[in-house]
């Protein structure tokens, strides 16, 4: 993850504190964006929305609401693996229609975005781009796929125990 966006609520009533305390706590560097709405904290500004930490670091924006999220992860995202943390259905909803990215998750892990977990064998290789064919180019390379996944906050542990089935759907055109 590297960029976590709250939503405000969170911010008024103490519980953003809790969870930075906690990242922290962790481990977890934290980075301010640009609206440096984590006040009471002494943490640097992000070096941009764009930057890929690769490592235990990420970025925590405030948003006012679910439509700031999205047009902000529009802005400034990958397209790459996105998810929202909500109880609200049609909030979750909104997200998963609205974002265009390859993985759009609710209320679970993003490491669930893996080729073997999604049934593709190993991965060799990861693409934010829509296209990536070359040469010659019959109807399937002009496909693109796109995960939707919904949990109640499944995370990653290591796979044990875990039976994955995978079913395709049939396309609705």
């Amino acid at each position: 993850m590297e960029t976590l966006l709250v939503h405000k609520d969170l911010l008024q009533s103490g519980g953003l504190s809790d969870l930075v305390m906690a990242l922290h706590d962790k481990g977890v560097k934290i980075n301010v964006g640009p609206q440096k709405t984590l006040n009471g904290f002494n943490f640097e500004a992000a070096p941009s929305y764009h930057h890929e930490y690769s490592s235990l670091a990420c970025t925590v924006e405030v948003v006012d609401d679910v439509y700031a999220a999205i047009d902000h992860i529009h802005e400034h995202g990958s397209s790459h693996t996105d998810c929202i943390v909500a109880e609200d259905p049609e909030v979750a909803g909104l997200f998963l229609r609205q974002l265009d990215s390859a993985a759009v998750f609710h209320n679970a892990s993003t490491r669930f975005c893996d080729g073997a977990r999604f049934g593709l064998g190993a991965e060799v290789g990861i693409s934010t781009s829509r296209i990536h064919a070359r040469g010659p180019v019959g109807v399937e390379g002009l496909l693109t796929t796109r995960w939707l996944l919904r949990g109640s906050g499944q995370v990653v542990k290591k796979d044990k125990g875990v039976v994955y089935t995978h079913k395709d759907l049939p396309l609705k055109c």
